[in-house]
């Protein structure tokens, strides 16, 4: 048998498993908006300015989250998010951690939008489920601040 077959930890140098440990998430202030515009879209500058922003492009897309109260009506946006951040940095070595987040919600049937950047991650969810988050996410052993 391969010695990863008996230990999958063993590929990786660790001789053990390790537990996850409890995440100390923070509520971020604001309300956010997941907006879609084409992919061949100028970027804006204004968001910028802004306290809290994140952009991707693709070939099929070009996708913005910010602050809701920010959106140009003529934008296709999903509105209504609230943002928990991850208490960092996080080591990129550590595994597990969006998994240990969206896994109960997954199983309590809440969706999330994530966002991962440098130092954390930052997980997204709608606002009307922002209570039964926080509760299956304290019942999972993670601390909550809001």
């Amino acid at each position: 048998m391969h010695p990863s077959a008996a230990d999958p930890f063993a590929a990786s140098g660790r001789a053990e498993r390790r537990e996850m440990q409890a995440l100390k998430l923070r509520l971020m202030p604001f309300r956010l908006a997941v907006c879609r515009l084409d992919p061949s879209a100028m970027l804006p500058a204004w968001p910028a300015g802004l306290p809290f922003w994140s952009v991707t492009r693709t070939d099929e897309e070009l996708s913005l989250v910010l602050g809701e109260d920010n959106i140009p009506a003529d934008w296709r946006a999903e509105r209504g998010w609230r943002c928990l951040k991850v208490q960092g940095p996080l080591d990129f070595d550590q595994t597990g951690v969006l998994a240990s987040l969206a896994s109960p919600l997954a199983r309590a049937g809440i969706s999330i939008f994530a966002i991962s950047t440098y130092d954390t991650d930052y997980l997204l969810l709608r606002e009307l489920d922002l209570p039964r988050v926080i509760q299956v996410l304290s019942a999972c052993g993670h601390l909550v601040d809001q």
